[in-house]
């Protein structure tokens, strides 16, 4: 193959495509070890909001919002969904509100007694404010993976089921060695793990990176949202109630501390201190919901140091490209993350060039 792409999530689906379309003649593959839109993606809230906290990221968020945009034009059918934001932060916190939010978001101060969620109340506390945003929207991820891939099939190869246990770089091409027994050859690679950094076929090429996995736990509120439920954010907390009508109840995330998982091994659930930690951020705000969230998904991503997503060269000739880390945002920076990708891989019309071309 000319290229391989190892991982089937929304980064790796959206990575081949973008390869595809910029070089229609090659020969291109996605190994998945599972199924597609089965890791990460499947777990992922899928929200996307015009904000970045740094320049780089901003401008990847920009470039991945008119990505979207453009993508639902030629596909109408994706499950991505407008939605009303409204973020709730310290008076204090205005300044850089403005900061890492694109123009296009329109920021506008409102009246936090609009502010209503499930039926409930939420309220600021004292000294906070509250703000409406455009431009944001949320995705049924492991839906639109999925129906990417299905679109892509005709000009790209899939193997599912097929663990890559070794990668040998060389001077003329990558040699991926498969769980199947097969060999394959490609003329680069594209490693688009999600959370799998520790994984033996390639730990020791990603090691350097210095990018870890941290713990993700969001709960659910189990009552169907409205079909124009708004998503609010709290910024200081760094944390989001997001309606999910297409699977019939609320999620609430927020920031969980726990370092250096593994993602095989996150068997176990929601922890009673999951869900004490998170109860306790909402019942800041709104406790009524607080105590109505008894369930939820207990997943991992990868992090880098930068809080910027990771493109790089992982061998000294080029051919084998890390992409990821993406700090919690894969759906949302995917299609940057992808243009990137390309660029470093060689291949010509990227984003300065075709930007509104899919």
């Amino acid at each position: 193959m000319d290229i391989a792409v190892v991982g089937a999530g929304i980064a790796g689906v959206v990575i081949a495509r973008e390869v595809v379309r910029r070089d229609p003649g090659s020969s291109v593959v996605v190994v998945e070890r599972d199924a597609v839109a089965t890791g990460a993606s499947r777990r992922s809230a899928g929200l996307h909001f015009p904000r970045g906290t740094t320049p780089r990221v901003r401008s990847m968020t920009s470039y991945s919002q008119d990505y979207y945009h453009a993508l639902r034009k030629q596909m109408p059918r994706l499950p991505i969904y407008d939605r009303d934001m409204y973020l709730v932060a310290a008076l204090e916190s205005e300044a850089r509100l403005r900061e890492v939010h694109l123009p296009e978001a329109g920021l506008a101060a409102v009246d936090p007694l609009e502010l209503r969620v499930a039926g409930s109340p939420v309220v600021p506390p004292a000294g906070s404010g509250v703000w409406s945003a455009a431009g944001c929207q949320y995705a049924d991820v492991p839906a639109l993976t999925r129906a990417l891939a299905r679109e892509l099939r005709p000009d790209a190869g899939f193997m599912e089921g097929a663990r890559v246990t070794a990668v040998v770089p060389g001077t003329s091409a990558v040699t991926l060695r498969l769980g199947t027994g097969d060999i394959l050859t490609a003329g680069q690679v594209v490693l688009a793990p999600g959370p799998w950094l520790r994984d033996p076929a390639w730990h020791g090429l990603v090691e350097p990176l210095g990018a870890r996995v941290k713990k993700i736990v969001a709960l659910h509120l189990e009552q169907c949202p409205e079909p124009d439920a708004p998503v609010v954010v709290f910024h200081d907390e760094d944390a989001f109630l997001l309606p999910l009508p297409h699977a019939g109840h609320w999620l609430f995330s927020y920031t969980c501390r726990e370092w250096d998982v593994d993602p095989d091994e996150l068997r176990a659930g929601v922890l009673p201190r999951d869900l004490a930690e998170a109860r306790e951020v909402l019942g800041r705000f709104a406790p009524e919901l607080a105590a109505r969230c008894v369930s939820g998904r207990v997943f991992c991503d990868a992090y880098s140091s930068t809080k910027e997503p990771q493109i790089r060269p992982l061998d000294p000739e080029g051919r084998v490209v890390f992409a990821g880390a993406a700090n919690g945002s894969g759906y949302r920076l995917a299609p940057a993350v992808a243009a990137e990708t390309a660029d470093l891989l060689g291949l010509l019309g990227g984003p300065a060039n075709e930007r509104s071309t899919l």
